[in-house]
């Protein structure tokens, strides 16, 4: 048994959409899986044998799949269906292009394909909203991982749980990982996430808006970046969000866009004011490049924590790039730019025929 998994990078946040907008867009981090069924015993650990390339390096993605994030996840899934262990002889090829810590989703994109691995190689017809729920048992903001799992341009909430659910923010490692238990496995079933733990709506998006993802060659931690808000607004930046929020899925669902439109429903002053510490340039950026100085641009914001910019635009692309690569440098920070469109199509897996 032969299939490829694709789980798209994505963008959170989109300016005023704090935990709320994801956007799924095309750089794909693949899993090419071959489960060697003419094999009877395996000497790898959990039958599972893991190889990498791409972002990072083998330095800093493990191998072991009882410490790899993707293979944590899939079998945690495995394990509540009552599966302790990979189908003897499962083989991972890890292809990752997605920058690590950089804001376009790297972790969201893992869990979604650890899920979907733990679906293929275990048989266990999981429907996509299923799969949302487990996703969600490890990566709490539903904007990145609805993005991943479903595709386009999306709207996400969590409905309120019970407090035993709302306190579990990770698999829960000593039930689910031998390694945990001094390399014994305890035989225990992790708990199954509550069924519709989160929701999403998929909004239109205008087919001539392409984004420049412009990528400082630092990492900005997801936990860092929280710390910097504040634990309470005041009532007027709020409603300033609100407001925006409001028309922001109008905007970019209509064609042809509209730039001053765009531009002021991209505006926030819940998360970007306070993140501004974490990346130098990003004031003078999100002040300075306006679709009245550079035509073809529609709005920019901060993509997830950061430090990636993204900004949306329907030409001269390369001009727009260039001139947001060179505010960085001013900062003495290097970047990198690609220019995506969104993957309508979110996860899948592709048998060989």
């Amino acid at each position: 048994m032969e299939f490829t998994i694709r789980a798209p990078c994505s963008s959170a946040n989109i300016g005023p959409g704090f935990d709320v907008i994801g956007l799924a867009l095309s750089m794909y981090l693949e899993l090419h899986v071959k489960v060697d069924k003419s094999k009877t015993t395996s000497e790898k650990i959990l039958n599972c044998g893991i190889t990498y390339e791409g972002q990072g390096g083998q330095g800093s993605v493990s191998l072991n799949p009882e410490r790899n994030l993707i293979t944590r996840v899939a079998l945690y899934v495995l394990r509540c269906h009552n599966q302790r262990a990979f189908p003897i002889e499962t083989n991972i090829h890890i292809v990752n292009p997605i920058p690590l810590g950089r804001g376009l989703g790297s972790s969201g994109a893992a869990v979604v394909a650890g899920v979907f691995l733990a679906n293929e190689v275990g048989q266990l017809g999981l429907s996509k909203a299923r799969m949302l729920d487990y996703c969600l048992m490890v990566e709490r903001h539903p904007d990145n991982v609805a993005a991943a799992l479903y595709g386009g341009f999306v709207g996400t909430y969590l409905n309120e749980l019970k407090p035993e659910d709302v306190s579990r923010l990770e698999i829960p490692l000593s039930e689910v990982l031998p390694e945990c238990t001094g390399g014994v496995d305890t035989g225990l079933k992790p708990p199954d996430p509550p069924l519709n733990i989160g929701h999403y709506h998929q909004f239109k998006w205008a087919p001539e808006i392409q984004c420049v993802a412009i990528i400082p060659q630092f990492k900005v931690p997801t936990a860092e970046a929280r710390e910097v808000l504040p634990k309470s607004y005041m009532r007027a930046d709020v409603v300033f969000n609100l407001q925006r929020i409001a028309l922001l899925p109008i905007a970019l669902g209509e064609s042809p866009p509209d730039p001053e439109f765009i531009y002021l429903s991209m505006q926030d002053k819940v998360h970007q004011p306070y993140r501004k510490t974490l990346i130098p340039g990003l004031t003078e950026i999100l002040q300075s490049v306006t679709p009245k100085s550079h035509p073809g641009l529609l709005g920019i914001c901060l993509s997830g924590a950061g430090p990636t910019i993204l900004a949306l635009a329907t030409e001269n692309f390369e001009q727009i790039a260039h001139t947001l690569i060179a505010e960085f440098k001013t900062k003495g920070i290097e970047c990198d730019w690609k220019l995506l469109v969104p993957a309508h199509d979110g996860t899948t897996a592709t048998y060989k025929s």
